[in-house]
């Protein structure tokens, strides 16, 4: 037993001292990420106000994508946001992907759509499109296509092969974009023509009512689970993509919203039908692409770009999400595992892919470890137990300041004001959002790693609810 518990000595030092360098280097990462996050904002508001004053008429051609599956609640209100934007030159692609309710017959009852005998060339995979629909009588022509299910990625390659112009962007169809994100998100392009892929960053939505395309009144949801993850969404693309994009690093452009140059996209294969996680793995396609094809490129991120989306209300709801999207991580790195400490790919190998292997992938095993360990170390006495409460609270108190810090940051920046008792409630919640919610979302990453190559083609289904887009057009 002696020797038992002097060998338990030695490796609770060995774990204690793994611990504290992993907490260090995520704590230190997420202070420099959200300093460096502010920054970048405070500098793009005063970039923003010169172009106010200096608004050009150049327009690069965009095809919007919206895939759809059983999304009758929310797909008109989502084409209404779009037709809102403040831009000339882009077309509106809706893609059923076999949907079982009445997402087709909305779209074609409000917006009458008519049924054409169009010819699509087939340039990357797709299931057959049995039926297109358009209409020209908008400021911009809509296309409904209508195709057998195969999944996202399946609906996304299908809208690529009915687009008609040079750059695509893919959003959810339960999201509403604002009358200038259009135009934020190409600013990159008119900048520099190396830029192939462009992300946007993706507020929720739930509780939430447009106006003409902007928001004139914010507060938090009404659900304390919702309101968590706004604080949770301010943090991770207010903050790390700013801070990976200084360096060509991102690896994730959301689903929700992204920007992607069209010729690129094809030659890479499109999208891949055998993954959940189509938006991360074709980000990390495009870095192999081009190194491989020696194509001097640039992958973005615009902050001022911005897409409303729905988040999950429920804790089931919020663990589904989260398992597929951690089920597409792992699918996405398995596939691309060349990218882990290869200098050929530069700091997207030893900073992006090392950083979602250490602290997304497997941060579920090591937390869990963790708790072992320390119940381990409380079994044998062998655990300070002030030293660890005083340690967590600091912990707590330093990741809910950041969160707060970033959410704060953007209101600031977005000129958006908040209510007394949103601020209260902004502010006890970022305590909860790291002990709480950062717990749920642990268990859904832990158990996505049960059956992850199941299932692969199927749409995650999320209770919907009504979206309100209010518009002098279709009032």
């Amino acid at each position: 037993m002696d020797k038992f518990i002097e060998f338990a000595k030695i490796f609770l030092v060995i774990v204690n001292a793994f611990f504290v360098l992993y907490l260090v280097i995520y704590s230190t990462y997420l202070f420099l990420s959200s300093v460096v996050g502010s920054c970048i904002l405070f500098k793009h508001k005063n970039y923003r106000k010169l172009s106010n004053r200096l608004k050009h008429d150049y327009y690069v051609p965009v095809s919007i994508l919206v895939p759809a599956y059983n999304e009758e609640l929310t797909v008109v209100e989502t084409v209404k946001s779009l037709l809102e934007l403040d831009y000339k030159l882009y077309e509106i692609i809706v893609i059923d992907d076999g949907s079982k309710d009445n997402t087709s017959k909305e779209l074609i009852d409000y917006f009458k759509l008519k049924q054409v005998n169009r010819p699509i060339r087939k340039q990357v995979t797709c299931k057959e499109i049995k039926e297109v629909y358009e209409t020209n009588q908008y400021k911009v022509k809509i296309t409904l296509l209508k195709k057998v299910n195969g999944g996202k990625a399946d609906a996304l390659n299908a809208g690529i092969n009915a687009s008609e112009y040079p750059y695509f962007t893919s959003m959810d169809a339960d999201s509403m974009l604002q009358h200038d994100s259009l135009e934020n998100i190409v600013r990159p392009i008119l900048s520099d023509d190396r830029v192939v892929a462009c992300g946007g960053i993706v507020r929720i939505a739930n509780d939430l009512k447009l106006e003409n395309g902007k928001v004139n009144e914010y507060h938090l949801p009404k659900s304390i689970l919702t309101s968590m993850q706004v604080l949770e969404y301010d943090r991770s693309f207010l903050a790390s993509r700013i801070l990976f994009d200084q360096f060509n690093g991102n690896l994730i452009i959301s689903g929700a919203f992204g920007l992607f140059k069209k010729d690129i996209a094809i030659a890479a294969g499109g999208y891949d039908v055998d993954t959940v996680g189509e938006d991360f793995e074709l980000v990390i396609k495009l870095h192999v692409f081009c190194k491989m094809h020696k194509i001097d490129y640039l992958i973005k991120y615009i902050p001022e770009a911005i897409c409303w989306s729905q988040a999950p209300s429920t804790v089931k709801d919020l663990i589904k999400q989260r398992r597929r999207w951690n089920k597409g991580l792992l699918q996405g790195m398995s596939k691309y595992k060349e990218l882990f400490l290869n200098p050929k790919y530069g700091l997207v190998s030893f900073i992006s892919f090392l950083y979602f292997l250490i602290y997304e992938l497997l941060s579920p095993f090591i937390e869990i470890f963790g708790i072992l360990t320390m119940l381990l170390a409380f079994y044998l006495d062998l655990l300070n137990v002030r030293f660890m409460l005083m340690f967590m609270f600091i912990y707590v108190i330093f990741g809910g300041i950041l969160s707060l810090s970033t959410f704060l940051s953007r209101l600031h920046i977005e000129n958006i004001k908040l209510s007394f008792s949103d601020l209260v409630k902004a502010t006890i919640l970022c305590v909860f959002e790291i002990t709480v919610l950062r717990y749920i979302i642990l268990i859904a990453r832990f158990s996505s790693f049960i059956g992850y190559k199941k299932k692969r083609n199927e749409w995650d289904r999320v209770e919907r609810t009504k979206m309100e887009f209010k518009s002098e057009k279709f009032s």
